[in-house]
């Protein structure tokens, strides 16, 4: 499986960012609890792919099922 989430002290201190950026995971999920979409966050952050955000959100999903 392709890593998605790198997190290490080097980069923003060990936030966890999306893969090969240096784009806080905490941004996507910022952007949707404002009601912005998928759409306006690749805009704002195109280093970051569709793949990578569809790819965190379904570890988010499989998390959240686990934890219910």
């Amino acid at each position: 499986m392709e890593k998605i989430i790198n997190v290490d002290k080097d980069i923003l201190g060990g936030t966890p960012v999306f893969m090969g950026t240096r784009v806080p995971i905490k941004n996507l999920f910022d952007y949707l609890d404002e009601g912005e979409g998928i759409d306006e966050f690749l805009a704002d952050f195109p280093s970051v792919s569709f793949k990578q955000v569809h790819s965190v959100l379904q570890i988010a999903q499989q998390k959240t099922i686990r934890n219910s």
